[in-house]
């Protein structure tokens, strides 16, 4: 029988202080996206400070693989972060009672009652918006000990990064709230109504409307002459002396002017839409140095992103750890080679239309040979996020390790779709042999080649083709 929210982490707490009473070694393994790498952070940082002898690790997905490293890295106890589900099973053969999953994504029934999965699903909170494993890490740590609710902190960036500010312009609901609230009264976390521009505190105005995607503006997004062009002809101060200035520097008469700017470029059906995206909350860090990319959540969490992404985990995991050294360096390093590389795959995408069909329930995109594996979900993102897409269920695929096939799929903004696409994935996945899960409008699936054609099929017969 499932237990209570508050059940689980008492049994949490005990198995730790367990760990630590009798010098048990403890692993932890999380994700390498924004929410993997910042729950695994949480984690890590609350037991340290409890005293436990622990080490963290990486990983893009988990597998029989990763249990098997597990069981012989010689660490007694096992926590994992944002990876897991559907491996309870598993984990239960392999390492007994030794292991614990902090998670949020969609999970089978039996998995409700093994008391080692703490899951948000199982206590009747939507892990697809209300809480991320940032948070349910954050609440593990909260249970080990109150001081810890500074972590707060990186549990927003968390949140964000699986972009769970979907309540009214851009506000957290249920537990990310709350979180995000116990930031603010600590003093750690500013919550404001402002313009929503990418890179609010370090990029350039010109550079922040162009690459600003969500929403996506024909005519602006990724175009930084235009962007320039239009800023020029609004008048407003674009440079403080030979400095570039940047979003978080507007006041509110030069906001109300760009608005105005850009509502030229979005006649038609999704121009109240566009426009409405464009004004949301944000959630800045007073406590981080003003244009670091740190100061602004979303900012740190591509910053996380980039760093999983692009093979550099432990970076981020440092910054998160609070390292404020030389690693800034080689963070904002990553993340400008992150914004570059994504550049160039939508270019590419763009530019060979071969890659892309669509009808009207879907649009699948052929990354093969352009997008690695650890970018699809990025990709499939900003691909769904084009307003031309909306409405629609977005599935990209590419080549993965091993002579596999990764699939990403994204419902649009507006996609109505009863399909859940952690079901559709992990479903078909598993009908071919291969792994997939996820939330109700963000999944992915591994199969390997061979199998292609036939989940191909698959998604012909449940997506693609099922009438709207």
């Amino acid at each position: 029988m499932t237990t209570s929210l508050d059940e689980s982490l008492s049994f949490f707490k005990d198995k730790i202080s367990e760990c630590i009473r009798l010098k048990k070694s403890i692993s932890v393994t999380t994700h390498i996206d924004c929410d993997g790498l910042a729950s695994g952070s949480i984690i890590t940082k609350a037991l340290i400070r409890a005293g436990a002898n622990c080490t963290v690790r990486t990983s893009k997905e988990f597998s029989q693989g990763v249990i098997d490293s597990l069981k012989t890295n010689s660490r007694d106890f096992h926590i994992v972060t944002d990876l897991g589900g559907g491996f309870a099973n598993n984990l239960d053969q392999s390492l007994g009672e030794e292991w614990i999953i902090l998670d949020h994504h969609q999970i089978l029934q039996y998995e409700h009652d093994n008391p080692r999965v703490i899951n948000a699903w199982k206590y009747g909170i939507d892990g697809g918006t209300e809480i991320c494993a940032g948070g349910m890490a954050y609440l593990a740590a909260m249970s080990l000990d109150e001081k810890n609710s500074d972590l707060s902190a990186l549990a927003v960036v968390a949140a964000l990064g699986d972009r769970q500010d979907q309540g009214e312009r851009k506000s957290f609901t249920s537990k990310n709230f709350e979180i995000a609230n116990t930031a603010k009264d600590l003093g750690l976390l500013d919550i404001d109504l402002d313009l929503l521009l990418v890179g609010r505190e370090t990029r350039s105005l010109p550079e922040a409307l162009a690459f600003t995607s969500q929403p996506f503006i024909e005519g602006l997004t990724w175009n930084r002459d235009t962007c320039l062009s239009l800023l020029n002809s609004s008048g407003i101060q674009l440079k403080d002396g030979g400095r570039w200035r940047v979003p978080a520097e507007l006041n509110e008469d030069e906001k109300r002017t760009i608005i105005e700017e850009i509502s030229k470029f979005t006649t038609g059906k999704n121009a109240t839409e566009i426009m409405s995206e464009l004004i949301g909350y944000t959630y800045t860090f007073p406590r981080e140095d003003r244009r670091s990319f740190l100061r602004d959540g979303r900012e740190f969490s591509t910053m996380l992103n980039s760093c999983g992404r692009i093979s550099k985990s432990g970076v981020g995991m440092a910054i998160c750890m609070g390292d404020r050294a030389k690693i800034l360096d080689e963070g904002e390093r990553i993340l400008s080679e992150y914004r570059k590389l994504i550049k160039e795959y939508m270019n590419v995408l763009t530019n060979e239309r071969w890659r892309i069909s669509e009808n009207q329930n879907c649009i699948m995109v052929n990354g093969e040979g352009i997008v690695p594996e650890t970018m699809t979900g990025t990709i499939s993102s900003l691909i769904a996020g084009s307003p031309k897409n909306s409405g629609k269920i977005v599935i990209l695929r590419t080549k993965g390790e091993g002579n596999t096939i990764k699939f990403s799929s994204r419902k649009s903004f507006g996609c109505k779709s009863p399909i859940n696409l952690s079901e559709l994935m992990k479903t078909g996945a598993e009908k071919f042999d291969g792994i997939g899960g996820g939330h109700n409008a963000a999944a992915g699936a591994k199969i390997t080649k061979d199998k292609l054609n036939d989940f191909l099929d698959y998604l012909d017969v449940n997506v693609i083709n099922l009438s709207s």
